[in-house]
């Protein structure tokens, strides 16, 4: 199966295959305008060169109908990640090769500054004239396009980038057919449903878990141009949703919504995604009435952790036997867990390593012009995730951070994931993430941003005394600035933006910190931020 048999399937139907907002697509209809688009790439592409086509747009039907088109004509689709800049977003246009870039009158300012700006052979903007004249005008390519092959390359996904420049997944027309029919396997799609994509269509989440699943599972796709969470139990209504892909802060956005008596009574039966909380998994299964299936993964989509209902609170799931922790020096299998009776982990050091795929098979199909970074992944067989984890006694994965966002102060190291964990108890607190900043006699200082309910509401000498009583809270990871915000700064994908929140450090929001580790936190003055390296 490949994805141009997934859409070509769809063109005989007259049943909706896409809505969004108020417009409804049929499936004959989705053909057709992805046919159309095919044709002005057959007029514009320059065949000497890798068939890329960058798309800079919301999630509005053009991005489906490209999706479409590359997946008819054999061609690439490189999803643009809107919230890139300047000199960054010029150079992951370049590093994709793209001959092309779709974009529209909302993200179309961004090229400004680019070497991409004005220029009209290689900018589409589909709300101007010439645009529609071209559709209007293009000739049906059907008869003249062969069919591609599961291993033709189909999508190139960058990765969040939330620690460095995004790295760009290859994914084929294979990987994309199969993972579809896999996902709609196990949310048990069937006749009469829908699946609601929240997230950007340069997302895995809304192409993996949205798009391919819909096209395998022969059921609507529903979106919206940009995610509202007001407005999402509203479209999931109207088409009758019963699977929504999230990722990251979705749920905890939808459950910030002021509670309606109405909420239990949805068509929505299940939630899919991962990096939610477990106390935003609970609540919002007990709110919707609904599943919330929240898992581990990655856009490499190499190393699958599964929740379980059976397992101990803050653990991450289980894995199939071939998911270990292994020691990036040694390479060796890292001992487990052992804990205080308070929850304290007593060899937390010792336990945390890198989750390792033993045996990954063909799942992860490298990364696009970056050879450096797929062997740095995959090393004598095995695939290195970059994610830090322990496991306890019985084998339950516990996450345990990104394998850069290890801290070490006073000659002591530990992972962010772990303290993250603890201060998430905080009550109010919407998101919390901690991160280093540096000292030059520590190493490093802990800094943590809190995003607050109501920050104007923030007591500091109350999260003081929190932190102190936190028995499994060791001496040195209690933080010594602290960030408060309502609203923390994201990526595309509603991860808060850690590399930001590095740069920024103390010099933004309001902060609080303790000048030395036997003081109490306290405002930070413009004197005090002045003086800090």
């Amino acid at each position: 199966m490949t994805a141009a048999e997934l859409v070509h399937r769809l063109k005989e139907s007259d049943e909706p295959a896409l809505y969004f907002e108020d417009r409804i697509v049929t499936g004959r209809e989705f053909v057709s305008g992805s046919l159309r688009r095919a044709a002005l790439w057959r007029d514009r592409q320059d065949l000497e060169r890798p068939p890329h086509i960058g798309v800079l747009l919301d999630n509005t039907p053009e991005y489906l109908f490209w999706l479409g088109a590359a997946a008819l004509s054999g061609a690439v689709i490189v999803g643009i990640n809107s919230t890139y800049r300047g000199a960054e977003l010029e150079r992951l246009i370049e590093h994709s090769d793209c001959q092309i870039v779709v974009t529209s009158s909302v993200h179309g300012g961004l090229l400004e500054g680019t070497k991409w700006w004005g220029d009209s052979d290689r900018v589409m903007h589909t709300e101007e004239e010439s645009y529609a004249r071209s559709l209007a005008h293009a000739k049906s390519v059907e008869d003249e396009l062969a069919s591609p092959a599961e291993d033709d390359l189909y999508l190139l996904i960058f990765t969040s980038g939330s620690t460095n420049f995004p790295k760009a997944v290859r994914c084929t027309q294979g990987r994309f057919a199969r993972t579809g029919s896999h996902v709609a396997h196990v949310t048990g799609l069937g006749p009469g449903e829908a699946v609601y994509a929240s997230l950007p269509f340069f997302h895995s989440s809304s192409l993996f878990t949205g798009l391919a699943s819909a096209l395998a599972g022969g059921v609507p796709l529903g979106t919206r141009a940009k995610f509202s969470a007001s407005r999402t139990l509203g479209d999931i209504r109207r088409i009758g949703a019963t699977v929504m892909t999230y990722t990251g802060k979705v749920l905890n956005y939808m459950l910030a919504v002021p509670e309606q008596d109405s909420d239990w009574d949805s068509p929505l039966r299940l939630a899919i995604g991962n990096e939610a909380s477990l106390g935003d998994i609970t609540a919002f299964a007990a709110r919707f009435q609904c599943q919330v299936r929240d898992s581990y993964g990655s856009t490499e989509g190499v190393i699958i952790i599964r929740r379980d209902p059976l397992m101990p609170p803050g653990a991450l799931g289980t894995a199939d036997e071939q998911i270990v922790v292994l020691d990036p020096e040694t390479e060796m299998e890292c001992p487990r867990a052992e804990f205080r009776a308070d929850g304290a982990i007593l060899n937390l050091e010792s336990a945390t390593g890198e989750l390792v795929n033993l045996n990954p098979g063909e799942g992860f199909e490298g990364y696009y012009k970056n050879e450096e970074a797929t062997t740095q992944r995959f090393r004598e067989g095995k695939y290195w995730s970059g994610d830090l984890a322990y496991r306890d006694a019985e084998g339950w994965f516990y996450f345990a951070g990104r394998s850069n966002e290890w801290l070490r102060v006073d000659g002591e190291n530990f992972s962010a994931g772990v303290v993250e964990t603890i201060l998430s108890r905080f009550e109010g607190a919407r998101g919390v993430v901690v991160y280093a900043v540096p000292d030059a006699l520590a190493g490093d200082r802990v800094m943590t941003a809190l995003e607050m309910n109501d920050p104007d509401q923030f007591d500091v000498d109350a999260f003081d005394r929190f932190l102190k009583a936190q028995s499994d809270l060791g001496p040195k990871w209690m933080p010594d600035f602290v960030r408060v915000s309502g609203d923390l700064p994201k990526l595309a994908s509603l991860k808060i933006d850690k590399t930001r929140l590095r740069k920024e450090a103390w010099n933004a929001d309001t902060v609080y910190w303790r000048p030395s580790r036997n003081e109490s936190l306290r405002a930070l003055t413009p004197s005090e931020r002045g003086s800090l390296p």
